[in-house]
């Protein structure tokens, strides 16, 4: 079994990375700027669980990257079993002061590199399932300075529905996960993540391992059904 997860060299991706491969799938690490976290994901996987682990550099909002990252596994798996769409960005400021460039780079980014990625695998690779990472923020927990996020994330969610009504014969869900600990967020200044997680009523951020398990969850188990938005909340 093989999994390709977008955005896996840290954080969220890193951990889904370790959760597929704990159940013995080959993983396959995409990355685009961090290659030596990316290196040691690799390095950590294949002595852990004696898995075969790639590493492929991929910008998803650039499609020839794209094509010559699905081309890349074709070449050696020919298939897939999962497709994770987990890379993804946020440019958070004020609406007043967010420019057209940065709106545009974060739809790039987390919903038209998803969309392509999934077109070119759905393509070449006819994966079994695939996931699609999403956040609460397109629902209910949105933030006027991630609009554009919070925007891109609610394409996901109809993106995701638009999917599995037409591959009928491929699982396609996605993951609304709330705040989460990634090297992102625990970066932020903590005033400003207390008062969030305060304003949305979540008592404690989620971690890696918490959305990487459910991810799998989602997978294999078959009364989740396709269509499905699988939400968590940090409770």
């Amino acid at each position: 079994m093989v999994v390709l997860v977008t955005g896996s060299s840290k954080g969220i991706g890193s951990s889904i990375i370790k959760e597929f491969a704990k159940n013995k799938y080959d993983v396959i690490i995409n990355y685009n700027n961090d290659y030596k976290s990316a290196l040691e994901l690799k390095e950590y996987v294949e002595s852990t669980y004696k898995v075969n682990a790639d590493i492929i550099k991929c910008d998803i909002s650039n499609e020839k990257e794209i094509i010559e990252m699905i081309n890349m596994v074709k070449s050696k798996y020919m298939i897939i079993d999962v497709l994770v769409n987990n890379a993804g960005c946020a440019l958070d400021n004020d609406i007043f002061s967010k420019t057209k460039d940065e709106f545009m780079k974060v739809l790039e980014v987390n919903l038209v590199g998803t969309f392509l990625v999934t077109k070119h695998a759905l393509e070449k690779l006819n994966p079994k399932t695939i996931i699609n990472i999403s956040s609460t923020d397109s629902v209910d927990t949105y933030n006027d300075i991630s609009i554009d996020y919070c925007a891109s994330k609610a394409g996901i969610n109809v993106m995701t529905k638009i999917l599995s009504s037409k591959f009928t014969n491929i699982k396609v869900c996605a993951v609304l996960p709330n705040w989460t600990s990634t090297p992102s967020v625990d970066e932020m200044n903590p005033i400003f993540l207390s008062s969030e997680l305060k304003r949305i009523g979540q008592k404690r951020l989620l971690s890696s391992d918490e959305v990487a398990n459910k991810v799998y969850e989602v997978v294999i188990n078959e009364n989740i059904k396709t269509g499905s938005l699988v939400r968590i909340d940090g409770e």
